[in-house]
């Protein structure tokens, strides 16, 4: 057994003592990679996380998820409030800030929301930042549709990322950072799904794998 499994399964013996019986309770927050845009729902991320985890005998319930394709932080922000969820979520992911990028939104404000984000992610993980984790904006860059404009996308996505990184940091929430999987979305044209733009199913598999590679709380 892999030594991030051990040290999943020690976190969920000893933070929740729960049985195997009773699943965790799992919120994915995010816009159009989190949604799934474009693949079946079996092959989005969050529900191939819960199945990666299932396949080590760690129960994980259908991930809620509050994501639509287009969303900013500031949409996320306000889709939260409307959703008046519990405080009580045994897992939270957090993916968020590609339409800040792509609409051009100033970074300072991406930094801010992001931050506020991050703060009610940790508030619905019952207050506790090692329940929560960041994935990184992929690089739309790499793909049919934003191809033509590699040399810009790529670094504000950069830009983008340092931002989340560091405030993940700040708040010792676990970071993972998909980006440079996105970046083989040209010479993989499988890692593409059918609308030229968002990750096929199997892009979001290797995302998982790398989560479950590196998974520590």
């Amino acid at each position: 057994m892999k030594l991030v499994t051990i040290v999943f399964l020690n976190f969920i013996s000893c933070s929740f003592m729960y049985s195997q019986k009773q699943p965790l309770r799992y919120l994915a927050l995010g816009d159009s990679y989190t949604i799934g845009e474009s693949v079946k729902v079996s092959e989005r991320w969050p529900d191939l996380l819960v199945s990666a985890l299932a396949q080590k005998g760690i129960s994980v319930s259908d991930p809620r998820i509050i994501a639509t394709t287009g969303w900013r932080t500031d949409n996320l922000k306000g889709a939260i409030e409307k959703a008046e969820l519990n405080d009580n979520y045994d897992l939270v992911s957090l993916l968020i800030g590609v339409n800040n990028q792509y609409q051009g939104k100033p970074v300072d404000q991406y930094a801010n929301d992001f931050e506020d984000l991050l703060k009610t992610a940790i508030r619905l993980a019952k207050g506790n930042s090692k329940y929560v984790f960041v994935v990184s904006i992929p690089d739309y860059g790499y793909t049919p549709f934003g191809s033509a404009r590699l040399a810009s996308i790529s670094p504000q996505i950069d830009q983008f990322n340092e931002i989340n990184k560091r405030i993940a940091e700040q708040y010792h929430v676990a970071y993972y950072n998909i980006t440079e999987i996105s970046r083989k979305g040209l010479e993989d044209p499988s890692l593409v799904a059918s609308d030229g733009l968002h990750p096929s199913g199997k892009m979001y598999s290797q995302w998982v794998d790398l989560i479950m590679e590196n998974f520590v709380l």
